[in-house]
């Protein structure tokens, strides 16, 4: 019996404890032996209880301490299940009186954090399944409720966040998201500041305004300010002010990312195409429905058979087909190697889109002539842009499989995780399975 002892102590893998006790209970808590030795009820739990052989430890210095203040009364861990048994770890901790901190503190646990109901090793384990299924489904699969999985899934990843090294931020990138009709907050959007260089988001905030970015600021050093070489910002004029308004960061770069400017001008091409099918004949009508998402979508990734078919749409109306013609050049010019050729290739777009006769058209010259520092920046830095737009739609993939968030900060944490995390490699499957524990592996994050 003591070998077996041994060896299930062993397998919870806490050193410095020993198993006295274990039992299978029902459901309901009621103690219980099986009729046989080759079957145990399906709804069976399984429970250990644990003692300690070594001298506690302070829970919060982690110093050695002799003197006991009181025991506490007996507390249950929920771990990870065995055979589709759950498992409980029984254990009454001693408040230990400690000679660095003066005072009297619960002891140090190895399987558990303060205030928590379950192990580590079973919050890892939840979070984990729960970055790719529905809470509501991580609940049901370990009997649980849903507040309970969040809750333990927080635990885990700000583990995780605090094994992480700071990294030094560099450049920033700022981007609205709108958070759609069906919620209970004030404000519909919410502002998202990242590391470009990482791509992980670093502070979410709620509105769209000015105030909103500098409540951000206002978080920063002056280490901080003094270490950011760049901004990505959209055409959103009160983040751009927001930086202009700082005295350290007034003269730091800002450019705009790509896909707004793009964006921009779709919209003046979708807005110039309703305007002439709205004056058209029923024929030009006929041919003009359902071709919005080809008259959109850039020449280079049409096929042979969509570009024929773009001509002949065209070829009915000329001020249709300039401004296509535009835009496509505006994707080009926003591709150019240096500031030189993107200032030149811009200068044309805005040569092309100076008649004030052509409306939408004119909408989208004033925007570009307004941001137009901003724009020609992009051929001097070349940020990595795009890392913006992939955390949105990090961002649509854990909305669709939570069905919302009401907690910014751990949907905050979610969106970290999964984004500075990969598995490509096998050290970031290491760092991936880890999640802020330090062993077996060499380094958690």
């Amino acid at each position: 019996m003591g070998q077996l002892k041994r060896f299930i102590a062993q397998v919870l893998g806490f050193e410095g404890w020993q198993v006295v006790d274990w039992y299978w209970e029902t459901p309901e808590g009621v103690r219980f032996i099986p009729i046989s030795s080759f079957f145990v009820r399906r709804d069976a739990r399984l429970r250990f209880v644990v003692r300690r052989r070594w001298m506690g430890r302070c829970g919060d210095c982690g110093r050695r301490c002799r003197k006991v203040h009181e025991h506490t009364k007996t507390r249950l861990w929920r771990d990870l299940p065995w055979c589709e048994h759950p498992v409980h770890i029984e254990y009454a901790p001693d408040r230990l009186r400690c000679p660095r901190c003066r005072r009297d503190c619960v002891e140090l646990l190895p399987w558990a954090d303060r205030y928590q109901r379950e192990t580590r090793r079973f919050q890892q384990h939840v979070a984990l399944e729960a970055q790719s299924m529905p809470t509501s489904h991580v609940a049901v699969h370990y009997g649980l409720g849903w507040h309970s999985v969040r809750r333990a899934e927080r635990e885990a990843l700000q583990r995780w966040l605090e094994t992480r090294e700071p990294v030094l931020l560099c450049m920033v990138g700022l981007d609205e998201k709108y958070l759609g009709r069906r919620h209970s907050f004030e404000d519909q959007y919410v502002t998202i500041v990242s590391n470009l260089e990482t791509g992980e988001p670093l502070w979410i905030g709620f509105g769209r305004r000015q105030a909103t970015v500098e409540s951000w600021l206002a978080t920063l050093s002056a280490e901080d300010k003094a270490a950011i070489k760049l901004f990505a910002v959209d055409m959103h004029q009160p983040f751009l002010q927001a930086i202009r308004d700082d005295e350290q960061l007034q003269h730091t770069p800002v450019v705009h990312d790509p896909f707004h400017i793009t964006k921009r001008a779709n919209d003046a091409l979708d807005e110039l195409r309703r305007a002439t099918f709205f004056r058209a004949g029923p024929e030009l009508r006929a041919l003009g429905r359902g071709t919005r998402w080809l008259y959109l979508r850039a020449w280079e990734n049409c096929s042979p058979e969509q570009q024929a078919e773009l001509e002949r749409f065209l070829a009915g109306n000329g001020k249709l087909a300039r401004a296509r013609q535009v835009v496509d050049e505006l994707r080009g010019v926003l591709r150019a190697p240096d500031e030189k050729s993107m200032s030149i290739g811009l200068n044309h777009v805005l040569t092309r889109t100076a008649k004030r006769a052509n409306v939408p058209m004119r909408k989208l010259h004033d925007s570009l002539r307004h941001h137009y520092l901003e724009i020609v920046a992009l051929g001097q830095h070349h940020p990595p842009t795009g890392r913006i737009e992939a955390l949105n739609n990090n961002w649509e993939t854990l909305l669709r499989q939570a069905r919302g968030y009401r907690d910014l900060g751990y949907l905050l944490l979610k969106l970290r995780f999964a984004i500075v995390n990969p598995i490509r490699t096998e050290d970031g499957v290491r760092r991936f399975l880890a999640l802020g524990l330090p062993a077996p592996y060499r380094k958690a994050a």
